[in-house]
């Protein structure tokens, strides 16, 4: 049972990380580049539909190493899985303000206000990319070690 949800953490980690720098390193990066006014039309949908994605990866990764540790695998799959709830924490009380006055129909696109939120978006989901990516190194050591 504990190889199943070392299975389960690795691969929630490895494509909520995968999503995650995918997101940073090409899709963010290329909204931007269109101007805020596009960047803002393509973040609304995009980002809808990325967070049911990226959260449901983070809690069952999550679950995943806290279950694996408590059926005894090492401290490293509670990190990992830790890592990952730290992720949607994160998300809820560090981004939300922000997510929200980004899909706020209010927002004037044309605004600095915009451009300031859209590069503090940036730099917030690197957090988050970081920690998952983290997270599955964590888990890929522990089954490279263990195994």
């Amino acid at each position: 049972m504990t190889w199943l949800l070392d299975l389960v953490a690795l691969l929630s980690a490895g494509l909520f990380a995968g999503a995650a720098l995918y997101v940073s390193l090409v899709e963010h990066p290329a909204r931007i580049a269109c101007g805020p006014t596009l960047a803002l039309a393509e973040f609304r949908p995009s980002y809808r539909r990325g967070a049911v994605m990226q959260a449901s990866l983070a809690a069952v990764g999550s679950l995943a190493g806290v279950a694996a540790w408590a059926r005894g695998d090492g401290a490293v799959m509670l990190v990992a899985g830790l890592l990952l709830a730290a992720v949607i924490a994160f998300t809820l009380i560090v981004i939300l303000p922000t997510n929200k006055r980004l899909l706020d129909p209010a927002l004037d696109s044309r605004s600095p206000e915009a451009l300031m939120l859209l590069a503090r978006w940036a730099r917030l989901h690197a957090v988050r990319t970081g920690a998952g990516t983290l997270a599955l190194l964590l888990v890929g050591l522990h089954l490279a070690l263990a195994r």
